[in-house]
């Protein structure tokens, strides 16, 4: 190989390089920022295998006029103690928060008990008569009264769930295979290898449904949950006249660990709630009666209680619409003014 093509191809690759770190700019552009994020992907709702089976319980409730009792959640916690390489937590410590979009799925009647700190907070305020709320035919701030405290006004919750992540195993089982072939003769050169590998882990949790008045423990379960990731690999190096060219690909995936704690939480919360609603399995949701994807409040998302009667437009399944609301996606925020 002559010198003058390895002295093209080095400023090939130079220009090249250039070319990519001029898509940065020290000096802001005339939107005001450096570069333009990538991606436009849409938001999505984040469902699991069970979420289906979540909502079909809430509009099995609604058909039958079946009561919820008022569910809250306590602290879910990581008893594992496992760490990531970066020094971070390996599990989610958000599975309080799982769960209680876990039971809006299912159309319970949910009352805060993991975070009041705002709440404590304004009751402290409205007991020295700081807080103020404007009465309907209000004219000023001059009419507004002081925040009452009255007694049982704060509804209190019939259960509440709570357990934590118990178990994290990695490597339970893991295989692979590697493939590699090449010429021993110098004059023939090129070789080229072939990787794969699989491995398996697993998640369980052990959560627990308590009555709220009694202390009494309910319900108990326990789930585990494998996950699988791979990798796959290739590459060809070669050497002609003394130089190394060497070319790989590849791909690689692995389920992922926090969805797989979701998917825990929301298979514990759909026995849970079966039992409070006294559904006989999952043959409620073979009724055509029972269905999901109407006018109801709950969806993949989660469950809400509407402010207006506008479920017909606004409701579970269009909050789970990913072109919904998105100014490149919806035709109607498109053509507005804004």
């Amino acid at each position: 190989m002559s010198r003058r093509f390895i002295l093209r191809g080095s400023a090939a690759v130079s220009a090249a390089a250039l070319l990519l770190a001029g898509c940065v700019s020290p000096v802001a552009g005339p939107s005001g920022q450096y570069a333009a994020p990538i991606g436009n992907a849409p938001v999505t709702a984040n469902p699991t295998p069970y979420s289906a089976a979540l909502y079909c319980l809430a509009d099995y409730a609604r058909r039958y006029n079946l009561p919820s009792p008022r569910m809250a959640v306590g602290r879910i916690s990581d008893y594992t103690g496992t760490v990531s390489s970066d020094g971070g937590r390996q599990i989610t410590g958000g599975a309080s928060l799982m769960a209680t979009s876990a039971l809006a799925k299912a159309g319970a009647q949910i009352v805060e008990r993991y975070d009041t700190s705002v709440s404590e907070l304004e009751l402290r305020y409205a007991n020295n008569k700081l807080i103020g709320d404007r009465a309907p035919d209000a004219q000023g701030p001059e009419d507004t009264q002081y925040r009452r405290i009255l007694a049982g006004q704060v509804p209190g919750s019939d259960f509440y769930v709570v357990g934590g992540i118990t178990e994290v195993n990695y490597n339970i089982r893991s295989g692979g295979i590697d493939i590699a072939g090449g010429e021993v003769d110098s004059n023939r050169p090129g070789s080229g290898i072939l990787n794969h590998r699989v491995y398996v882990m697993n998640i369980a949790m052990d959560l627990r449904l308590v009555q709220t008045t009694t202390l009494e423990v309910v319900d108990v379960v326990s789930y585990q949950k494998q996950i699988i990731g791979r990798e796959i690999s290739a590459g060809v190096f070669d050497f002609l006249n003394g130089n190394v060219f060497d070319i790989s690909a590849g791909s690689g995936g692995m389920e992922p660990t926090q969805l797989a704690v979701r998917a825990l939480v929301e298979r514990a919360t759909v026995e849970f709630m079966a039992n409070l609603y006294g559904a006989p399995g999952p043959e409620v949701c073979l009724n055509a009666a029972n269905d999901p994807l109407g006018d109801s409040t709950v969806g993949p998302t989660g469950g809400y209680y509407p402010a207006y009667p506008t479920q017909d437009t606004n409701n579970g399944q269009t909050r789970a619409d990913p072109s919904r609301w998105h100014d490149g996606r919806d035709g109607d925020v498109r053509r507005s003014r804004h």
